[in-house]
């Protein structure tokens, strides 16, 4: 007995449109009725060989073991999406550094300056890391040297003064970086910025749980988030 590829088709859910788990078990089922009765109303001067008679049961094994694994990895995934939410939920409210050069300059009650913080991130250790912040006029406010930055991510805080001393306005300024090793040599660095996680979006099919940071930040995935503060 040959089955026609059409059906095997649409016992394995295939095509544009797929197939319910229900309609192809019923396929599955009819397939076997069909195949059982032609054993027994087979020629006996010519029966089916056993090697026709096996390729065809394994085909129909296959299409349940495809199933059974769809079955398997859509519960995966699953879990998977409800453990992202539970994990990305733990972070509403807390502070993070993601990628980003933005920082923030306030001033509190008693008229002190204060700025977000903000970070780098760095493949390689670094010898030194010269930090440049500037206003979005793209005047420069504030420099500094640290000797012997670590691999991976470091955060840093400004107090929001100017190299004089004096307190910088308040508002959005600009961090960058310049790394280099111990020849003077640039390495490559990522700028971090300071952000509030303040509410989550589920995940969609094909796509990620997603940290809402506002409107200013927008939104990021777990795997941006560097670190929490």
């Amino acid at each position: 007995m040959n089955i026609d590829t059409s059906v095997l088709s649409n016992v394995n859910g295939g095509g544009s449109s797929g197939m319910p788990a229900s309609q192809s078990a019923e396929l599955r089922e009819s397939f076997m009725t069909l195949l059982i009765t032609q054993l027994e109303n087979q020629d006996p001067m010519n029966p089916m060989e056993n090697a026709e008679m096996t390729s065809q049961l394994a085909q129909i094994n296959t299409v349940s073991g495809i199933e059974e694994l769809n079955d398997t990895l859509s519960g995966i995934t699953k879990q998977m999406d409800a453990s992202q939410m539970l994990q990305a939920s733990g972070l509403i409210g807390n502070a993070v550094l993601v990628p980003g050069n933005q920082v923030k300059v306030n001033t509190d009650e008693d008229g002190n300056s204060y700025a977000t913080p903000f970070g780098i991130e760095l493949d390689k250790p670094a010898d030194n890391v010269e930090i440049t912040v500037t206003s979005n006029a793209g005047e420069v406010v504030y420099t500094k040297n640290i000797e012997g930055v670590s691999a991976g991510v470091e955060s840093f805080s400004w107090g929001g003064l100017n190299n004089d001393g004096a307190a910088v306005a308040e508002g959005s300024y600009n961090v960058s970086f310049k790394a280099t090793n111990a020849e003077g040599e640039a390495l490559e660095s990522k700028a971090l910025n300071y952000a509030l996680v303040q509410g989550v979006t589920p995940a969609e099919s094909g796509e990620e749980v997603r940290l809402d940071l506002g409107a200013i930040y927008g939104q990021v995935t777990l795997d941006q988030v560097k670190q929490i503060l």
